[in-house]
């Protein structure tokens, strides 16, 4: 990793790995049956500083990916396998999420699939995604990206959280209380109680 960033216009260049997260939005819509899932996919959750936190995400993955183009991978580096591994992983869960949010009903919370094992599989599968590109090019800068998505991803978990508790009731306080929140991460004893 060196202190200035690598700009180099490749075929090999992060951005094969980067397509996947600009891609999915899109992916989403074809993908789930029933359109009132996608809206709920989408919900903004009122918060504070909602716009400027999301600005700054958007932006952070926008920013990710114009720079991917330019952002030569480190291939035939242990970093370069083991982020593709990671990317791999962060890949099938991501995919596992769409296929199990495809049957998902509108009355009750998401909690099979991906959902048994944390109550944001989405955020855990794009941060997951983020970093391995990190790994693979070996770039700071990328590195600053993904902490920043990170930083926006527990700051919004909490708040999408009493907004389902509110929303789903003593359904969603009972899944709280058997699945963490992010995977690797035991339950802290900690729980959102509805109030």
């Amino acid at each position: 990793m060196s202190f200035i960033p690598t700009f180099e216009i490749g075929l090999w260049n992060a951005w094969i790995f980067m397509v996947w997260l600009i891609v999915t939005p899109f992916l989403s819509s074809f993908v789930i049956k029933e359109k009132g899932v996608n809206k709920i996919l989408r919900t903004s959750v009122p918060m504070k500083y909602e716009k400027t936190l999301n600005i700054i995400s958007m932006a952070a993955v926008y920013i990710g990916f114009l720079y991917s183009i330019f952002l030569p991978l480190t291939i035939n580096t242990i970093w370069f396998y083991l982020g593709f591994l990671i990317f791999l992983f962060g890949f099938i869960f991501d995919l596992s999420v769409f296929i199990t949010i495809r049957g998902a009903k509108l009355d009750k919370p998401f909690t099979n699939g991906p959902y048994k094992f944390s109550r944001h599989p989405l955020y855990f599968a794009l941060f997951v995604i983020i970093i391995s590109i990190s790994m693979m090019s070996l770039s700071w800068v990328f590195l600053l990206i993904a902490i920043t998505c990170g930083i926006h991803l527990f700051i919004v978990a909490p708040i999408e959280e009493k907004y389902c508790l509110k929303k789903y009731g003593k359904l969603y306080q009972e899944y709280i209380d058997r699945t963490p929140r992010w995977i690797g991460f035991p339950k802290s004893g900690k729980t959102t109680k509805l109030g």
